[in-house]
């Protein structure tokens, strides 16, 4: 019997990943970071194609197409009108950027060639297309509206459509320079953190603040229209013109210049950091009304990077006009090498459309790589790495157990994450009950930013037990309130400056995993997509009558999340995680040999 195999690609820009649909089913997809090591890795995804290739069991001859998730040239277009816009200023960029151009973006179909040996079909779809494809086609929907919002695409920044059946359709665009992604990522750059990667520090910042800057932002800076379409006022800004984000008057509008990148974080950054994420909310409420007006749809499908701002996500959910919402889990780029393949498949070689299995038709995102108990244990036993082999029921009461008894525990469990969220595949696991959890991971495992709040894994029939959600958030992309019965009243959060101790101070009776607007960035987790996470979980119930525990992604600060058993284990020891949890095998840290290469990571890393 043949098959219909199409291989869809991301890469160049940020975020490059490779996905595979077969017959209308999504079968892998994986960031190339996750097998170079260099987080965010923007180049030609080799690794991932192969590994999307090596589940499938097909090689590349075997594929119908290969798609590219954008269409160059119309890029290559903007850029060459924005230099002659403001030519001769931005030379120094443009100089940058050219040779990348010449050898890279105006050769996709060459590249792909020739990387991965393949002369079949090759083919593009708008950026937009590709974000609007996978935001509705793995959704649980038969129709309902989509919108996507990014930094840009081509020349749009945002669009808003339809999906029907299998059929996308968008119906229209904002355009460039215009575009909420890159005000966001303005403000980002501005605070001090990284472009393209620090956003979600931003938003992780914004509660700590006040949003005093609101009304200067929008005097000044960027408009909203009733229908959510953001203007910039182009004087505050420098990324037509220059190697910077900002304008000297976007300086001396927000009192002084940028804050250096790992200095410390001011007042100013977080009410910079909540007036910016306030903005952002208005505008997703109002873009989303729009949408609702002109469609008439029930539902509402979102993508690109701003469909990761899981705060704006929540408010949405809560108060917009939606009677449900689903995200792509892959919102940025990475997600777009699916939506590319799965617009081909649907509707370039009409392949049917598969019904929903469990909660929707992505399988809960687990679409990476996995490891036999073999593979596992040759390279336990290969290093002489002392574990123990649980059997199949003793592996969720270990895991559990070590929890409940305040221990942090690396979990390494099946096929792992596509996307930026760890959802019990790669994760690092803790007791959401006790008030140092939070500073614990953040200063001792992670090596990151004090202020930077966890995440729970609750079980998704007791969710509403603990916060004030009441439908699913498998992907983590959803922020909800804490209960308030379970919260405890406590300072106002206009403390000053001394961070750590509004971190420290204890919220609710789930400490580790209210932020400090008593917020948490819910994850349910399902007996469907997976049974053996959902058994920890409903086992640390049974110890503790907790339905909930912490989570966070499995790596450490600067570094992508883990893919294989040997960087599991390297992180593990590298850290101060009490256990590892591979796969069905138990590591206790105090029996492991000292690594040869053994180094403290916390020298690494300048804290906040």
């Amino acid at each position: 019997m043949s098959m219909t195999a199409t291989l869809g690609i991301s890469c160049f820009y940020h975020d490059a990943a490779a996905a595979l649909v077969i017959d209308g089913k999504v079968v892998a997809a994986a960031q190339e970071e996750r097998f170079s090591r260099k987080k965010h890795d923007a180049s030609f995804p080799l690794s991932a194609a192969s590994y999307c290739l090596e589940e499938a069991d097909i090689s590349p001859d075997q594929l119908d197409s290969v798609v590219f998730y954008d269409k160059p040239v119309l890029t290559f277009h903007r850029l060459m009108s924005s230099y002659l816009a403001v030519a001769p200023k931005g030379l120094k960029s443009w100089l940058q950027a050219v040779p990348r151009w010449i050898s890279q973006k105006l050769h996709i179909p060459r590249i792909i060639n020739e990387s991965l040996e393949y002369d079949g079909p090759i083919l593009f779809t708008p950026h937009h297309i590709s974000h609007a494809a996978s935001a509705y086609l793995p959704s649980p929907y038969e129709d309902a509206a989509i919108l996507t919002i990014d930094g840009v695409g081509e020349w749009a920044t945002a669009s808003y459509g339809v999906g029907e059946g299998k059929r996308v359709q968008v119906l229209a665009e904002m355009h460039f320079p215009d575009s909420l992604g890159l005000l966001y990522s303005a403000f980002t750059y501005f605070t001090g953190f990284k472009v393209n990667s620090g956003e979600y520090k931003l938003m992780g910042l914004a509660p700590y603040g006040q949003p005093r800057y609101l009304r200067a932002i929008k005097d000044r800076v960027a408009s909203i229209a009733e229908d959510g379409t953001v203007t910039l006022n182009l004087d505050y800004f420098g990324f037509l013109d220059s190697m910077e984000m900002t304008s000297h008057r976007f300086a001396e509008l927000f009192g002084g210049p940028r804050r250096k990148p790992e200095s410390r974080i001011t007042q100013r950054e977080m009410d910079l950091a909540r007036s910016i994420q306030a903005f952002t909310e208005e505008a997703v409420l109002k873009m989303a009304a729009h949408v609702h007006g002109l469609t008439g749809k029930p539902n509402l499908c979102l993508a690109g990077g701003v469909a990761l701002n899981c705060v704006a996500n929540g408010k949405l959910l809560r108060e917009g006009p939606f009677q449900d919402i689903w995200i792509q889990p892959a919102a940025g780029d990475a997600g777009a090498a699916l939506g590319a393949a799965l617009a081909v498949q649907y509707g370039y070689h009409d392949q049917p459309r598969p019904r929903v299995e469990a909660l929707d038709r992505q399988k809960g995102s687990y679409l990476g790589p996995a490891f036999a108990p073999q593979e596992i244990k040759g390279f336990l036993d290969s290093n002489g790495y002392a574990y123990q082999d649980l059997a199949q029921d003793e592996r969720a009461e270990a895991v559990a157990q070590a929890i409940a008894e305040g221990k942090i525990v690396g979990f390494f469990h099946g096929r792992m994450e596509f996307g930026p969220r760890a959802l019990g595949g790669r994760s690092i696991l803790g007791d959401p009950r006790r008030e140092d959890t939070q500073r614990v991971m953040n200063l001792k495992i992670k090596y990151r930013e004090s202020f930077r709040p966890f995440a729970p894994s609750v079980l998704a029939e007791e969710v509403s037990t603990y916060f004030a959600l009441d439908r699913a958030s498998p992907y983590m992309l959803l922020v909800a309130p804490v209960r308030p019965e379970r919260c405890i009243a406590g300072s106002e959060n206009s403390l000053g400056e001394d961070m750590l101790h509004i971190v420290n101070q204890k919220r609710s009776d789930i400490p580790a995993i209210t932020h400090v607007d008593y917020s948490a960035r819910v994850q349910t987790v399902h007996q469907e997509t997976n049974p053996l996470y959902h058994q920890v979980i409903s086992r640390f119930q049974d110890l503790t009558g907790y339905g909930v525990i912490v989570n966070t992604s499995f790596n450490v600060r600067g570094e992508p999340i883990v893919c294989t058993p040997e960087e599991a284990y390297t992180c593990f020891m590298r850290t101060e995680m009490d256990y590892l949890y591979l796969d069905g095998f138990w590591l206790d840290k105090r029996e492991q040999p000292v690594l040869e290469d053994q180094v403290d990571w916390r020298t690494q890393f300048e804290l906040d």
